[in-house]
């Protein structure tokens, strides 16, 4: 779907981070969406969180830095950490490249495939409004 002049892939899920999420199974792969990248400008690093670890929906367990920015990434979903992609250790700026495919963050095994429904799809009106505001408000760099 195209909102704002990007494109949302309709088989995502989003938060108000601009991060999305696709489903594999009982697997949640999460990535920062192309307008994230757009806004954060240059990804320069990527601070990869150990795998196993137990995380929560919500709660913060990475991070990422563009030239001016620091961003927190909260988990989508609750589960244990799968994988992380280590491409992004030696060249964080996949991100910028290929945000929805080699620029994916984790792998997380969700355990309540519920929490889904705490997240947006492209097609949502809320979704729809939320970025449209957002496309005001970053106007100069998303262009």
């Amino acid at each position: 779907m195209n909102i704002a002049g990007i494109e949302f892939p309709d088989n995502l899920y989003y938060d108000k981070l601009h991060n999305w999420a696709r489903v594999e199974g009982n697997v949640v792969v999460q990535g920062l969406t192309d307008f994230g990248q757009k806004i954060a400008q240059e990804i320069v690093f990527v601070e990869s969180p150990p795998v196993g670890r137990d995380l929560e929906q919500g709660q913060t367990f990475m991070s990422m830095e563009s030239g001016k920015w620091v961003g927190r990434v909260p988990a989508m979903v609750s589960g244990k950490l799968l994988e992380v992609n280590e491409e992004l250790e030696w060249e964080p700026n996949i991100i910028n490249e290929s945000p929805f495919e080699d620029g994916w963050l984790v792998k997380i095994e969700m355990t309540d495939a519920g929490e889904l429904d705490n997240l947006w799809k492209a097609d949502s009106p809320e979704f729809k409004e939320f970025i449209e505001g957002e496309a005001e408000k970053f106007k100069d760099l998303i262009g």
